[in-house]
């Protein structure tokens, strides 16, 4: 079984046993402010394998799945055969650095929650743009667009969102996930830089 799959496996049996069991919610949830005032920065890392319901579940695991291939065998070019290692402290690092500034924001409000896995699988997904920048995208399967525009709208919507600070979504976990997606990418293998400036350049609409 591939690492991406067993990432997905761990995170919908977690998902499910969270939903039916509500102690373990309430104590693997992102709570910035029980973070800080109990020092359990566990719940920066388990939050990212707990999910508010099935369409959640279902959206991220989805797009893992999709996105997680490549970056499997990207890394096994590139770390042989050490991938399986990297690309789980990829993925898990990137759900924590994610929950960092969401942390530091909402450290004194005790009602803030915050769970899911956006934040691993939006740097899975930005990964792959850097790399792949001109393949097609779709929105809910109608709407394609090339990664690289794609990403720039993800990430303005993204940083939008976050400064109007409404709704429940965690869109700084979305757009620091990315950011971090896209830096892991450029400092373990700098000429990915200038493949993506490259292809970018070589676009046509027409």
């Amino acid at each position: 079984m591939s690492v991406t799959l067993i990432i997905i496996v761990i995170t919908v049996g977690i998902s499910f046993l969270a939903w039916n069991n509500p102690s373990l919610m309430d104590r693997w949830i992102m709570n910035p402010y029980q973070i800080g005032r109990r020092g359990q920065y566990y719940r920066l890392l388990t939050s990212g394998f707990l999910h508010a319901d099935m369409g959640h579940l279902f959206f991220n695991m989805f797009s893992l799945y999709i996105f997680g291939g490549f970056i499997e065998q990207l890394f096994g070019m590139l770390f042989a055969n050490y991938a399986p290692i990297y690309l789980i402290g990829f993925y898990l690092v990137a759900i924590l650095v994610s929950d960092i500034p969401s942390f530091l924001k909402h450290r004194n409000d005790p009602g803030y929650n915050s769970l899911g896995a956006s934040g691993g699988v939006s740097a899975v997904i930005f990964a792959t743009i850097l790399f792949s920048p001109l393949n097609q995208i779709c929105l809910y399967f109608a709407l394609c667009v090339p990664g690289f525009i794609f990403g720039a709208l993800y990430l303005a919507y993204s940083y939008y969102e976050s400064r109007r600070g409404s709704g429940n979504v965690n869109h700084d976990a979305h757009f620091y996930g990315a950011l971090f997606g896209i830096l892991f990418m450029i400092v373990i293998y700098p000429p990915v830089l200038g493949s993506f400036f490259q292809q970018v350049a070589g676009w046509r609409l027409f």
